[in-house]
């Protein structure tokens, strides 16, 4: 049974998040700084992602000063802690084919030092040289300690409140090593 390995292409890959709240919602990217697909038998069999939580970008925020003030909130102990975890790391544990081209993932996510299973559908094509992959992964951020303005530990909050979920849509290129 032949393996295959692919190495994810940074600058063609993306990562793409939405975080809501009771009035609205703010969304932007999140950049991947290096991974790897591996195939075995023509079959999606695992993967191994590096993502760089310094690269958090804001994208619905026009405003220069906001925005480098929401980014910085970001990247503070209330969300990333970046300055003590630049990476987060996302490994597939297992890839369940659900037709020739969609798989049932499961998988590892650590950010800020803290591992939860997440599952989610992906679509996954490749040709004999390139892998292309999306899926979007629905994300309780509580459980990775962001428990800023969290209903789950927080009363009161009305209209500041921040729902827990947020919503990572992943597109992935990757080459043949």
């Amino acid at each position: 049974m032949e393996t295959k390995q692919f190495e994810i292409q940074s600058a063609a890959s993306s990562i793409a998040w939405t975080g809501k709240k009771v009035t609205g919602a703010h969304n932007g990217t999140i950049g991947i700084k290096e991974g790897t697909v591996t195939i075995e038998g023509g079959e999606l069999k695992g993967a191994k992602l590096l993502i760089d939580t310094t690269s958090i970008k804001i994208l619905d925020i026009t405003d220069p000063e906001t925005n480098a003030q929401f980014a910085g909130h970001l990247a503070s102990e209330d969300f990333f802690a970046i300055e003590s975890f630049p990476t987060a790391v996302f490994e597939i544990t297992s890839a369940i084919p659900q037709t020739a081209t969609t798989y049932h993932i499961g998988g590892v996510l650590t950010i800020k030092g803290i591992s939860h299973p997440v599952e989610f559908d992906a679509e996954v094509n490749r040709t004999a040289d390139q892998l292309n992959a999306s899926g979007k992964l629905i994300i309780d951020r509580t459980k990775y300690d962001m428990k800023f303005r969290s209903g789950n530990f927080f009363q009161n909050l009305g209209d500041t409140l921040i729902y827990n979920d947020f919503e990572l849509e992943v597109n992935i290129t990757a080459k043949a090593a």
